[in-house]
């Protein structure tokens, strides 16, 4: 019996549902292809995720039966329930760069609402521009249960996919060029006295555009030179360095690696809300700042046993 948490028959799965999603347009619409793409996108999150502990795709309950479930002390008819798609993609993002959970909830929303509402539309985007968006979340997914494109879909199909990829990223090219040159022609509108009151109305020079995440650092802005601020949430790194100050007394001196997801300029406007958008820009995905002792793991500081 295949277990419901195993990472290889999950995969297995998504392998055959992109299958039914990637079929001729004569064999199935696309609101249908892009259901069961829908489907294999979940799949292949909690495929990525169990490969490394079925515990992150186990639903936490009272008596911890799914936990002892996902470590095997538990057999027989117990029942395994595995935690919604909104926690899968949180976690992933989390554990998957550059996984983008919000592309991946807009999805989920979609089918949901496909499934369970009256539309007969699965989404009112594009096909074409469905596709490019779809594709640069799943290969991520991809390449962290340590896959290739071709292992999912074929030889036959893997050009197909990876033109998909070519095409979002240039349209990630094209939207960071289109909001830089925005706010571009918007301070320049201002110094002339030429901005429309309905835009002098949402933004002004100064006024706070920051996302007030955990960590943040100055950098120039991309559209005006002045400087703006990257911020982060996620630690990916820290560094220690132990300075000697007294013989027996030494200082910690903290440089934690942040990963970058938003940018805001308060001098232009210029806002970047989505880390997909930050190298098109022109700006570090990541960036370093100072933390302090209590970022150290097993650091515990003084003992007060004075």
């Amino acid at each position: 019996m295949i277990t419901p948490y195993d990472h290889n028959a999950l995969w297995l799965k998504a392998k055959l549902f992109l299958h039914k999603a990637m079929e001729d347009e004569e064999v199935r619409p696309f609101d249908e292809r892009a259901l069961w793409a829908a489907l294999a996108l979940e799949l292949l999150a909690k495929s990525a995720l169990a490969r490394q502990s079925p515990l992150l795709i186990a639903t936490p309950d009272t008596d911890g039966t799914n936990v002892l479930i996902a470590l095997g002390l538990i057999g027989g008819t117990a029942r395994f329930e595995s935690v919604p798609a909104k926690a899968v993609f949180s976690r992933c993002e989390k554990a998957f760069k550059p996984f983008n959970k919000r592309e991946a909830e807009k999805i989920a929303w979609a089918r949901n609402e496909y499934l369970h509402s009256a539309s007969a539309e699965f989404t009112r985007i594009p096909e074409s521009a469905w596709w490019p968006r779809f594709w640069a979340q799943a290969v991520v997914l991809i390449s962290a249960c340590d896959k290739e494109i071709e292992d999912l879909v074929g030889y036959s199909r893997t050009d197909l996919v990876r033109g998909y990829l070519e095409q979002n990223k240039k349209n990630l090219e094209h939207r960071a060029e289109m909001l830089i040159e925005r706010a571009r022609q918007r301070r320049a509108q201002y110094e002339a006295g030429t901005l429309q009151q309905r835009v002098a109305n949402e933004w002004q020079p100064g006024r706070v555009l920051t996302a007030g995440l955990g960590h943040s650092e100055p950098v120039d802005c991309p559209a005006c030179g002045a400087m703006g601020y990257l911020e982060g949430e996620d630690v990916s790194g820290v560094d220690t360095e132990y300075q000697q100050i007294a013989e027996d007394d030494y200082d910690v001196i903290v440089t934690l690696t942040v990963d970058a997801s938003y940018f805001s300029c308060e001098h232009c406007g210029l806002v970047l809300d989505d880390y997909s958008l930050l190298e098109p820009a022109g700006l570090e995905d990541t960036f370093y700042t100072p933390g302090d002792a209590s970022d150290v793991a097993g650091y515990e500081g003084e003992y007060g046993n004075d």
